[in-house]
């Protein structure tokens, strides 16, 4: 038995027929245009969709979707995602009118979350709590071994925590989010900060001086190298990222906490020293008596959207 998985992300819409094992097949992807409506862009998608369904000769148990914004999994709707422009969309029942499968969506985070526990490194956890550092964070919980996701499937928007009160301003409107620090753009922010703090960082030499030519990489790359800006730039971020976590387990108690998105490809230069941090905090309030939480990094690279998406069919 397979099943369809279909990620939702900003630019483009991704699928891939997953069997039990996380085995992907027949992938498909179908560009975003955002100058077509919402209603236009799902039509689009029941039609690639029906044209894969046709290149399958398994029986499909059903089409999950990992959706960006705020997702009420119960009735099956996207009702708002600002990155997508969409707003009250009846997704799961489009979709399934539309290929006659059961259809089950959900918030991307929320999904991935429970992929990680089905296919990934979540394997065997009973509490389990998911952030993708990317464009925001997003979140997901995996809690007493069932996916939390809140009233209307709204919950665990931990990005939106406060960090700092009165602090940077977040896209969604407050200030001192977790997000507004942590996210990839923040990160970039801080390196640019920190570099023009220090002109005479190997930071600017490995951009050739010009500032847009940051990305997520270049502190990691110079802090390696013994660029003492860079690791400036490691220490404050590691800083933010750990308050935030150190939130999240004070919260929720996991056994494990997921990293995956753009900046979770680091691996080891960003899991050793938060870590550390963990540790020197003694893993939040209790100190020494509080249960110890493994961070890892995910696997899935770009298939965790579509295996997260199968796995709440699975």
């Amino acid at each position: 038995m397979i099943t369809l998985g279909i990620d939702i992300g900003g630019t483009s819409i991704k699928g891939g027929f997953v069997d039990e094992k996380g085995g992907i097949s027949n992938r498909f992807v179908l560009p975003i245009d955002h100058h077509k409506s919402q209603e236009e862009i799902i039509g689009e998608l029941v039609s690639v969709t029906k044209e894969a369904l046709r290149k399958v000769a398994l029986p499909i148990k059903g089409i999950g979707v990992g959706c960006p914004g705020s997702i009420d999994s119960l009735r099956g709707s996207c009702d708002y995602s600002n990155n997508l422009g969409w707003e009250n969309l009846p997704l799961a029942s489009l979709l399934s009118k539309g290929t006659g499968l059961p259809v089950k969506i959900a918030n991307d985070a929320n999904a991935a979350a429970l992929g990680e526990v089905i296919f990934g490194v979540g394997k065997g956890y009973q509490n389990l709590v998911f952030l993708t550092i990317g464009t925001g964070i997003g979140s997901g919980l995996y809690l007493n071994g069932h996916l939390y996701e809140g009233n209307e499937g709204k919950g665990a928007e931990l990005g939106h925590t406060l960090l700092r009160e009165g602090g940077a301003r977040c896209t969604c409107g407050r200030k001192g989010c977790f997000e507004a620090y942590c996210s990839v753009g923040a990160f970039v922010a801080l390196t640019k900060r920190t570099m023009r703090s220090n002109p005479d960082s190997l930071m600017w030499k490995s951009i050739s001086g010009d500032l847009e030519k940051v990305t997520s990489h270049t502190a990691f790359d110079c802090a390696k190298r013994g660029d003492q800006a860079a690791q400036k730039v490691l220490d404050k971020y590691i800083y933010f990222l750990g308050e935030g976590i150190l939130n999240i387990i004070n919260a929720f108690r996991p056994e494990i906490i997921v990293l995956g998105g753009g900046l979770s490809g680091q691996k080891e230069a960003l899991t050793i020293p938060l870590v550390a941090y963990l540790e020197k905090n003694e893993y939040g309030f209790g100190g020494k008596h509080s249960p110890v939480v493994r961070i890892a990094t995910s696997e899935f690279g770009n298939d965790a959207g579509i295996l997260g998406a199968a796995s709440l069919v699975f």
